[in-house]
């Protein structure tokens, strides 16, 4: 039987400052491919370059992973700033259609951090551009050193930083088998309002939300806050997350 193929968004990146790319963090490629026995099929985020309807056609599942860069406010009616740069507005175009899209059509979707941020907009939601910044709240953002540097140990960048608590009896209790997780935490927007049809289903000590599914979606429909995608291998909680995906995704073959 042919592997099941899950289609996993790229980032716009300069290299040399010169040449624009398109790229995938490997540690996705390799969450779909080892933990969620599927094919990873990168694609564009670009609307130019990546027709939806084409991609959705051969995909049997679509992963919206994490990035650098923020969702741009004026999708969440919010005038943008210098300071919470950069953006990926070719990415947001590609990544709100194509979460309301795998909805519809029962295609199975897992967002990660920024996936989580976008499916919340796709679905009318808003976003903080800096949760730090609200009462109450701790830093989310990756572990740095006293001088500013990003940490050089991925150990410790990717280390569980704080609990979420889950819904009892809701989509991600039923998977996890728990009420209660630790994750990870590198990220500095965060949603603020949830959109209409999104059920939060986790939050962290702080309040902030950490995990949603989308309400009356035929099929997994789930984001993260965290990065998931760093250790499925041997994480549970994450290799948990991303067999479910994987099993929502071999259904959705089958019936294709």
């Amino acid at each position: 039987m042919k592997r099941p193929v899950v289609g996993v968004i790229g980032n716009t990146h300069r290299v040399e400052n010169r040449f624009t790319v398109q790229m995938v963090g490997e540690r996705n490629l390799s969450a779909v491919a080892e933990v969620a026995g599927a094919l990873p099929l990168m694609f564009a985020g670009v609307p130019e370059i990546t027709d939806i309807s084409a991609l959705l056609e051969i995909v049997d599942g679509i992963v919206l992973t994490g990035a650098r860069a923020n969702v741009h406010p004026t999708r969440f009616r919010t005038e943008p700033s210098l300071k919470h740069e950069p953006y990926d507005i070719h990415r947001d175009e590609v990544a709100l259609q194509l979460s309301e899209a795998c909805v519809s059509r029962g295609i199975p979707l897992f967002g990660i951090c920024r996936g989580l941020q976008e499916m919340n907009v796709a679905f009318g939601g808003s976003l903080h551009p800096e949760i730090r910044e609200l009462p109450g709240r701790i830093n989310h953002r990756m572990p740095r050193l006293a001088n500013g540097e990003i940490h050089p140990d991925p150990t410790v960048v990717f280390a569980d930083r704080h609990e979420v608590k889950l819904t009892p009896g809701g989509a991600f209790a039923g998977i996890l088998g728990c009420d209660t997780i630790k994750v990870n935490s590198l990220h500095g927007q965060g949603i603020l309002d949830p959109g209409a049809r999104v059920v939060i289903e986790g939050i962290a000590e702080d309040g902030t939300i950490e995990a949603i599914r989308i309400a009356d979606a035929p099929t997994f429909a789930l984001g993260v806050q965290w990065h998931a995608e760093y250790d499925p291998q041997k994480n549970p909680i994450n290799r948990k997350l991303f067999e479910a995906f994987g099993e929502a995704v071999r259904k959705r073959h089958l019936s294709s």
